[in-house]
C-alpha cells in the first residue's frame, strides 16, 4: 500500500485522497439518509442572490414585497454540503477511471468536472423526484400541517424576505416544504412549529423557543 502511494505522482495524490474522503462521506450520508436521520447533516451555504426590487411573495394576505437583497429559492439548494461531495464524487472517479485512456490533462480535467456536474444534477432529480413522492397521497397540507413542528433544513431568511426549507413530520412520515418567517433568519437546525400554510408547498413557520413563555 505504501509503495503504490509512493509511486503515485502529486496529481493523482490529490485525486485519490479527494475521491476516497468524498466516497465515504458519500457513504456516511446515504446509510444516514435511508435511516431518517440526515435532517440536520446538509449545510445551506449562505448566497445572496440580488433580485430587483418590488418581487412579490405570496402569502394568506396578498402579496408581500420581497427584499432584493436576498431570496432564498428552491434553485438555492444547489450550493450544499451533499451537492459538494456528489460533484467531488463523480470529478474524482472520473479523473482517476479515465487518466490511462485520455493522455491529456487538461481534456481529463474538463471530462471529469463535466462528469461531476452531471452527477449532481442527477442526484438532485433523484431528491426532487423522491420528494415528490413523498409529499403525494392523500393528506391535506392546509389542514393537517399547521402546528406541526420539525427542524430547519436550508436556512430561512428573516422577516419574509425569502425562502428556506423546512422538514415537518405529519401522521408520522417526514415531508420537506419550503418556508417563510415572520420573525428573525431561522439557521439550519432550529426547531420550528407551522404557524400556516401559505400554499401546497410553502409553509409559514416560527421559532419553537418562542412558544415558551
Amino acid at each position: 500500500m505504501i509503495e503504490w502511494w509512493n509511486s503515485l505522482s502529486t496529481m493523482m495524490r490529490i485525486l485519490w485522497a479527494i475521491t476516497l474522503s468524498a466516497s465515504l462521506i458519500f457513504i456516511i450520508q446515504s446509510v444516514m439518509t435511508f435511516l431518517g436521520a440526515d435532517s440536520g447533516s446538509d449545510f445551506d451555504i449562505n448566497s445572496d442572490t440580488d433580485v430587483p426590487d418590488g418581487g412579490m411573495l405570496d402569502s394568506a394576505d396578498g402579496p408581500t414585497p420581497i427584499d432584493g437583497d436576498a431570496v432564498h429559492g428552491s434553485g438555492m439548494g444547489l450550493l450544499t454540503f451533499r451537492n459538494f461531495v456528489n460533484f467531488f464524487l463523480g470529478f474524482g472517479w472520473s479523473a482517476i477511471l479515465l487518466k490511462d485512456g485520455i493522455k491529456s490533462t487538461t481534456l481529463l480535467m474538463l471530462v471529469s468536472i463535466i462528469v461531476g456536474v452531471v452527477l449532481v444534477v442527477l442526484v438532485m432529480l433523484l431528491f426532487k423526484w423522491l420528494s415528490g413522492m413523498q409529499q403525494s397521497g392523500n393528506i391535506n397540507v392546509f389542514k393537517a400541517a399547521p402546528g406541526c413542528e420539525g427542524k430547519v433544513y436550508l436556512k430561512i431568511p428573516a422577516a419574509r424576505s425569502g425562502f428556506g426549507k423546512v422538514q415537518i413530520t405529519i401522521n408520522d412520515s417526514v415531508r420537506e416544504y419550503e418556508a417563510v418567517t415572520d420573525g428573525d433568519a431561522l439557521p439550519t437546525g432550529a426547531s420550528i412549529r407551522v404557524v400556516e400554510v401559505i400554499s401546497a408547498d410553502t409553509l409559514l413557520v416560527e421559532p419553537l423557543e418562542s412558544l415558551i413563555i
